[in-house]
């Protein structure tokens, strides 16, 4: 058995080795007797700006624990519960599956596939991290755009441009399983501990190619610019995948796991007849920030021990009653420009590891629902597209982004665009590339969110648009077995099935995906992977 203590805490100098003896005079007893002594969990607690502090919850054990957690009194001590034990599925008979795309749900569906016995053929539409990444930056040096490799398609997915958040909301049992796989590929061992772990997309990188190298040492059979462009079927069940609009690759699952820009694979299966419906999702801008200006408003006098601040905003607008909110909020980052399809631009955000850039940026988003597209189960697509059209032709038509001073854009003065957004951003009138009920709801909200952040309204903040790519726009249905309600054999998985939202959650999918491969196979069987 072992023990937690929650809420021991260091001033900012605080060296971590003194938590031993803090605990111990915590619980009164000698220093000596707390054994296996770690940090499970490490944030700041910066409600107080002028006492900051670093907030601990450790582990140990000791000769008579019974009798501590008796005695001890205030402290936040309690027994730790015994890490899940979770079984991996075995397949007993031959079984091959198709697993489409590589970002966290292929990646993590095609491992736990693998580990269970089953032959694993992983095909990506995109190209391998080394070429995609070169293909990136020379599309922000230039302009000129590869839609078979950009920052939405290519291997590791979308997030790999991105700042490599690992927070989640679900308590899932995998989830230290997911941390330790990244860890084991690369990722560095503060995101065990770290309240808010991040990677960073310079680090993800390295990541995700050791991640490639694991799958190929259990035998993975990995494809690159290899688009699913069909369903092979037999008798209803589909029993392989049509590539590159020529080849077909049998399988006895095909696990798909496309993305959230994944367009064309979303006509093909509706021509196909997989059920499919509409989903909600969110539209907005992004809202750039001097990095020092928003760490000023968090912690007051910022000290170097701080990391990067971030923030979380929110208001419900009264007027319409959708949520306004921040999202993907990347600390000392840049603002990407994202496009996955020629004649439209899109923007998101990205942060390095040490999250040291000049500025911070945040998705500012307005909830958007199935009745603002007339509830067509492709609609959400399209309205995505209509708008980033919009933008790709108001910036000018080549990809350079539209964007506009705060002050500006809420009718109360003037100020510069600049912007980290690269190749470049144009001044714009942003209400002409977003929808009236967007554009106005952004406007009401933002005097809200400065009275949650005095400052954050400011001549030194610029917007930048657009930001439709939340989630995905539409969800593919399916059922307890996770296949298809529609199409038995295709088992949908991650954020572009929509049924994830971030890497983290993208990866739980993907890995419950595999295990409801194997379950539903002939003659599964069950093992413990401990």
């Amino acid at each position: 058995m072992a023990l937690l203590l929650r809420d021991l805490t260091l001033d900012l100098s605080g060296d971590e080795s003194q938590l031993p003896a803090l605990a111990a005079r915590q619980l009164g007893i000698e220093v000596g007797k707390l054994q296996d002594f770690k940090i499970v969990r490490r944030s700041i607690d910066a409600r107080k700006k002028s006492q900051i502090v670093k907030v601990y919850t450790v582990e140990f054990s000791c000769a008579d624990e019974a009798a501590l957690l008796h005695r001890s009194g205030n402290c936040r001590l309690e027994q730790q519960p015994d890490r899940p034990q979770v079984g991996v599925p075995r397949v007993r008979s031959a079984h091959h599956a198709l697993v489409v795309g590589m970002g966290p749900a292929g990646l993590f569906a095609a491992k736990r596939l693998a580990e269970s016995g089953v032959r694993v053929t992983l095909v990506e539409r995109g190209r391998p991290l080394e070429k995609r990444v070169k293909d990136v930056e020379s599309f922000w040096a230039t302009g000129l755009f590869d839609p078979v490799s950009n920052v939405q398609f290519g291997e590791g997915g979308a997030g790999t441009f991105s700042d490599g958040k690992l927070t989640t909301r679900l308590n899932h049992p995998l989830r230290l399983d997911v941390l330790e796989a990244l860890v084991a590929c690369g990722a560095p061992e503060e995101i065990l501990v770290e309240a808010r772990p991040h990677v960073g997309s310079d680090r993800l990188r390295k990541v995700v190619v050791n991640f490639r190298k694991h799958l190929a040492g259990l035998g993975v059979d990995i494809r690159f610019e290899t688009l699913l462009t069909g369903l092979d079927l037999r008798r209803g069940r589909v029993v392989g995948g049509i590539v590159n609009d020529q080849d077909t690759l049998p399988c006895d699952s095909l696990v798909l796991a496309p993305g959230h820009s994944a367009r064309d694979t979303y006509l093909m299966l509706d021509r196909c007849g997989v059920q499919l419906e509409a989903k909600s999702f969110a539209v907005g801008l992004r809202v750039e920030h001097p990095a020092e200006l928003i760490n000023r408003i968090q912690y007051g006098k910022f000290a170097p021990q701080l990391p990067a601040a971030d923030y979380a905003l929110r208001y419900n607008d009264d007027e319409t009653g959708r949520g306004v909110y921040s999202f993907c909020m990347c600390p000392g980052g840049e603002v990407i420009n994202s496009a996955s399809e020629p004649g439209g631009l899109v923007v998101n955000g990205m942060s390095r590891m040490a999250r040291s850039g000049r500025y911070s940026n945040s998705a500012l988003v307005v909830t958007v629902g199935p009745e603002d597209w007339g509830g067509s189960k492709l609609g959400g697509m399209r309205f995505q597209q209509q708008w980033e059209r919009r933008a790709y032709a108001v910036a000018g038509s080549d990809y350079q982004a539209p964007a506009q001073n705060m002050m500006a854009f809420i009718g109360r003065g003037r100020g510069p665009v600049v912007s980290s957004c690269r190749p470049g951003v144009v001044a714009t009138e942003l209400r002409e590339v977003l929808p009236d009920f967007v554009y106005h709801g952004l406007q009401r909200a933002l005097p809200h969110f400065d009275r949650k952040m005095k400052g954050f309204v400011t001549a030194e903040a610029v917007l930048i648009g657009v930001e439709t790519r939340t989630s995905a726009p539409l969800r593919m249905t399916r059922g307890e077995s996770g296949e298809s309600v529609s199409h038995p054999g295709l088992f949908p998985t991650g954020e572009g099935a929509g049924y994830a939202g971030g890497i983290m959650s993208a990866a739980l999918d993907g890995l419950r995906a595999a295990d409801q491969v194997v379950r539903t196979s002939a003659g599964a069987g069950l093992c413990s992977n401990r």
